[in-house]
């Protein structure tokens, strides 16, 4: 193929057109963005760049000494694709010749219609939305977060050291209770409470007060009033793939991909938050919204793309974030949603420090690590072990052998109990490890 086209600028593409030129690919590489600026790290938005520690160009994403060769055509966005031309058409009439396509629009944030034009509301997404943000933070004024995922949080911990009174808004009955589960959600709310930021959890916004172009209040249905100087808005976000409407390109909950990110039309791959890949260890399509994934699956999609074969192809590890939420770092990998018991392998709810696992009758499928860099990294590449051996179709008992191997490395505690589960023989496998 003579060119790669890739639709989308962020933290996904990057990676995508990096990957390409380390595989040898000396073809012409297209990177398209709607953004003016150049690929950005967005982790440290909610953080160091609100909180004034950093500044633009200490956000950005590529190096003096890439050779990446790319032509970049930003400030404009994608409007549709004809796979019958392999042609991508932008909105300022231009169009661009894909004879292979990676799609790496990412997500917008869902946002709450009746407010989004208030002058002192942002969803958390771009430069440009830290910039309105940061503006608005001031010490002594009043905050309300809706949505208590990731970016909530983590703007409420950067506000609330800002000097400003914070109030978070969250719908399910704990935070980050979809990621984590209730059991351990509850436990990261005493964050929010130890740190004295007011958490309302189970809450139901009724109405707005609007003054001019700004919200002054956030009415809650039990009749609370909640006055607000700033309104942040994290209650998600939805995969960018309305242009791909018509293509012949299966869509879901995003961008619908096998397992290495290949989709339904030949010569087309999906990376980054707007695709829904296949995960064989869960056996349904997912969208992983995580930095890490952004950065490491764009190097399975390509490899694939340019025709590597697939025994040769770069493991896709288990979804994996962090979160710095008021001085604590969490860290998780994994798939909570199979699990059916949490056992903590250090500390426990109300210490500095914990390492819970998340199990699905004897196997571990993920990992919370509380100021436990070191033991959720043990923990961590077990997981990975494991995913992998799930994705190499292998006899029961071999399969079972290499779960106890693999969790004997992180906790020979907790493999004595997965080996007896598992088998006999994998018992001697893992008392010997």
């Amino acid at each position: 193929m003579e060119s790669l086209v890739i639709v989308g600028a962020s933290l996904a593409g990057l990676s995508a057109a990096r990957a390409a030129r380390s595989l040898g690919f000396g073809g012409r590489v297209v990177i398209i963005g709607d953004e003016l600026q150049r690929p950005y790290d967005r982790p440290p938005l909610s953080k160091d760049f609100l909180a004034g520690r950093i500044e633009v160009a200490d956000l950005t994403l590529e190096t003096d000494t890439e050779a990446l060769d790319a032509e970049w055509i930003l400030g404009t966005r994608a409007v549709s694709f004809d796979p019958s031309t392999r042609t991508v058409h932008l909105a300022d009439g231009t169009t661009v010749h894909a004879p292979a396509l990676v799609i790496a629009t990412g997500a917008s944030p869902r946002t709450l219609p009746q407010i989004a034009d208030a002058t002192n509301v942002v969803s958390l997404r771009t430069i440009a939305d830290a910039q309105k943000l940061r503006e608005l933070v001031r010490a002594g004024g009043r905050m309300v977060v809706i949505g208590a995922g990731f970016i909530g949080a983590e703007v409420a911990s950067t506000a609330h050291a800002l000097g400003m009174e914070v109030t978070v808004l969250e719908k399910s009955p704990t935070p980050l209770c979809g990621p984590l589960g209730a059991q351990l959600g509850a436990v990261v709310a005493g964050l929010h409470e130890a740190a004295g930021v007011e958490l309302i959890c189970g809450a139901d916004i009724a109405d707005f007060t609007r003054t001019d172009r700004s919200v002054s209040a956030v009415h809650l249905a039990d009749g609370r009033v909640l006055p607000a100087d700033v309104v942040v808005v994290g209650i998600g976000a939805i995969p960018n793939t309305g242009w791909l409407e018509g293509s012949g390109i299966e869509l879901g909950n995003g961008v619908v991909c096998d397992a290495v990110g290949g989709t339904s039309l030949p010569g087309v791959v999906a990376v980054g938050d707007c695709a829904a890949w296949w995960e064989p260890v869960t056996g349904r399509h997912q969208r992983v919204e995580h930095w890490t994934g952004a950065a490491q699956r764009p190097g399975v999609a390509v490899s694939a793309l340019l025709g590597a074969d697939p025994a040769t192809l770069p493991a896709v590890k288990p979804p994996y974030f962090w979160s710095d939420q008021y001085g604590t770092r969490l860290q998780f990998a994994g798939d909570a949603s199979r699990a059916d018991r949490v056992a903590y392998e250090h500390g426990g709810p109300g210490e500095d420090s914990l390492l819970a696992v998340y199990y699905a009758g004897e196997e571990p499928v993920a990992v919370l690590g509380w100021n436990q860099i070191k033991l959720f990294g043990r923990w961590r590449k077990t997981l990975e072990k494991i995913s992998a051996a799930a994705r190499t179709p292998a006899p029961p008992h071999e399969a079972a052998q290499s779960v106890a191997a693999a969790v004997a490395a992180a906790s020979p505690a907790a493999a004595a109990a997965t080996a007896t589960a598992a088998s006999p023989t994998a018992a001697v496998a893992a008392a010997g490890a």
